[in-house]
């Protein structure tokens, strides 16, 4: 779904759940940026805990995603709101995106 200009609209983004299969698909660029703001949160969550998912998934990698997401800083130790300006985000873009049933 071109917009003209070679790229394709925002307005084109959607999730496609197939309840049959257990497969759950994020088309478009929206879309894809909510599977992201959901892997940040997570990643989130597992550094407050204390747990390190990859050599380079620090706290502070991890707090500059979600800066890019939300918008806002954070400084160390900050999980908890980092979180839940994430998860807002998330509600939000949940809200705005079509799911289309399969």
């Amino acid at each position: 779904m071109a917009n003209g200009k070679g790229g394709t609209n925002m307005s084109d983004s959607y999730i496609t759940v197939d309840e049959k299969n257990g497969i759950t698909g994020f088309h478009g660029h929206d879309a894809t940026r909510l599977l992201h703001a959901r892997t940040v949160k997570h990643a989130l969550r597992a550094c407050k805990l204390g747990f390190r998912l990859t050599r380079t998934a620090t706290p502070t990698r991890s707090f500059s995603m979600a800066s890019r997401i939300t918008g806002k800083t954070y400084k160390r130790g900050q999980y908890d709101q980092a979180i839940a300006d994430v998860n807002e985000w998330i509600w939000a873009m949940e809200a705005a995106l079509p799911v289309v049933q399969r």
